[in-house]
């Protein structure tokens, strides 16, 4: 892990990733251990994201409790 971002509700393990085409960063869910890989444009576009957005993606009842998912 090249660092690990945390808080009272989550914990994140950050790594830059140079097994692919390109470097992309490598996000661990330290407590389910599910892994995701997100690339350059990806990373760009959470940046350009209005607020609100993000804040709809952050929440955690819309995906990540949810048997479907």
């Amino acid at each position: 892990m090249d660092g690990i971002v945390g808080s009272e509700f989550a914990e994140v393990g950050l790594r830059i990733d140079h097994a692919a085409n390109g470097p992309r960063l490598r996000l661990e869910d330290l407590r389910s251990g599910r892994v995701r890989y997100l690339d350059a444009l990806e990373l760009e576009t959470l940046v350009w994201l209005p607020h609100r957005t993000l804040q709809d993606l952050a929440d955690p009842s819309a995906y990540r409790w949810r048997e479907d998912g």
